[in-house]
């Protein structure tokens, strides 16, 4: 009798943590795919304005919203299909599950490197020595660009020969390749991001600081507006990447541990849980980058509302110009009359 409790209570458990995985699956993936897709969209249009064009920081800022772009439309909505719809065909064919996570780790690696390149360059950007500050110019960003998507495309040749599909599930192969992917998952993705956006973050912020010791009272000389506000997003924006990114590598180090431990049906839902969730934070960050820009510089809000009222706007600004002209010209037409 005890025994069927308790079968019945892990059984009632285990339905409760699949119906909260499955409901935040579907509302809140849908949330970020929607907000996500927006400030894509509008992030590469505005950095492609004369304001920002040319300048290296926001020409890694341009390719890291071009590339969340794909992140949203494919790596985010397999993984809603997946988890919120119980759409499972990775599960069963073996192609498409290694196709999948080949460009699932590719566009989640992408974008979040752009974001390390573009600190990289604002620490040379920032820096006293000559020699350094022209390793910050666009033909430099440009390269590292292209060469950062052919990096990742390579490194993840690894997922299209060690994937396979088991038991109705695609993962990495269990065995001794299974514990290095995970450590190596948790470190790429996680630990070792998280380690170069601190350094330098740090490292400009010295910079910066040194600089305004430098030459006291009249840092905007030497400091333009552009440069310090592009300083902050950037700032914000590895704040916010700590905050929302951290859990997925420890529970990554914790799962490459676990990997071959004996777990109940309870363990394994909650693990799906936790796993889902935490790509669901790593997912939310990219989509607030759009909303950290908006709140963290004025020259970027400028030029969205200078957008809106240019694209939007557009017709209605036509249409008043067009009723002021008629208006002239018949004043005109009377006075010609009176006359």
């Amino acid at each position: 009798m005890n025994n069927t409790n308790v079968l019945s209570n892990g059984d009632h458990l285990v339905s409760l943590i699949n119906f909260l995985n499955k409901t935040i699956s579907e509302i809140g993936f849908a949330f970020i795919l929607l907000l996500g897709n927006i400030g894509s969209i509008l992030m590469c249009i505005i950095f492609t304005q004369p304001t920002y064009r040319n300048t290296p920081c926001a020409m890694f800022f341009f390719a890291a919203s071009l590339s969340q772009f794909f992140t949203y439309n494919f790596a985010l909505f397999t993984r809603m299909l997946h988890y919120g719809y119980d759409i499972r065909t990775l599960n069963y064919n073996l192609w498409y599950c290694k196709i999948r996570f080949y460009l699932f780790y590719i566009f989640v690696a992408v974008p979040r490197y752009y974001i390390i390149l573009a600190s990289i360059d604002r620490y040379f950007a920032s820096s006293r020595n000559a020699l350094r500050r022209r390793w910050s110019s666009p033909k430099t960003a440009l390269r590292l660009i292209i060469a950062n998507v052919l990096f990742w495309s390579l490194i993840y040749i690894q997922v299209l020969v060690f994937y396979e599909t088991n038991t109705g599930s695609c993962s990495y192969r269990s065995s001794g390749y299974g514990i290095f992917f995970s450590i190596y998952i948790a470190i790429d993705s996680g630990i070792l991001p998280l380690l170069l956006m601190l350094i330098f973050g740090l490292l400009t912020v010295r910079n910066i600081h040194k600089t305004k010791m430098r030459i006291g009272g009249n840092q905007r000389g030497r400091i333009s507006k552009k440069d310090v506000q592009l300083h902050r997003m950037l700032a914000n924006q590895i704040v916010l990447y700590l905050i929302l990114n951290l859990p997925n590598p420890c529970f990554l180090v914790y799962y490459s541990f676990a990997l071959n431990m004996s777990k109940s049906a309870v363990q394994i839902a909650a693990e799906s849980w936790a796993s889902n969730m935490t790509y669901l934070l790593v997912y939310l960050g990219f989509s607030l980058t759009f909303v950290n820009f908006m709140i963290s510089s004025d020259i970027f809000r400028q030029e969205f509302f200078c957008l809106f009222q240019r694209k939007i706007l557009r017709r209605r600004i036509v249409m008043n110009r067009t009723v002021g002209q008629s208006t002239v010209l018949q004043t005109a037409a009377q006075n010609d009359t009176n006359v």
